[in-house]
């Protein structure tokens, strides 16, 4: 039976730089950021991202996080894998945990959730778990 996990999470970093630019073709960048975990899931996430800038402003983005702290009752670490869009100021992420990257009491964690956020904070995500 899987469990319901609910955090708020703050940016604690964010350092967006353009990589293979050229004259009319969509702008891409690459993300390094930190996040700050608290409730549910506690803790410090590191992320990468991938994002791509349409000239309406909108953006498809991909990325990696390892989160490294505790979900329910149990420590370790874990990666996310998420996969979003940003439009009308808001970004709509979802994320899964990747199969196999739970370590120590998280080993063996699946899972499923979804945020969306907007520059103005407080964040918060929710995440449907469970165990192998």
């Amino acid at each position: 039976m899987s469990e319901h996990a609910v955090a708020a999470f703050a940016l604690k970093s964010w350092d967006e730089k353009p990589y293979g630019e050229m004259e009319g073709l969509p702008k891409l960048t690459r993300v390094s950021a930190t996040k700050s975990y608290q409730g549910d899931i506690a803790g410090e996430g590191k992320v990468e991202y991938l994002m791509m800038y349409r000239d309406d402003g909108t953006a498809t983005f991909t990325g990696l996080e390892r989160v490294v702290g505790t979900v329910g009752s149990r420590s370790g670490s874990f990666v996310f894998q998420h996969g979003g869009t940003f439009e009308g100021g808001v970004a709509r992420i979802g994320v899964s945990v990747v199969p196999g990257s739970g370590t120590e009491a998280l080993r063996g964690l699946k899972g499923q959730g979804e945020f969306a956020v907007s520059h103005q904070p407080p964040y918060s995500m929710t995440l449907e778990y469970d165990f192998e």
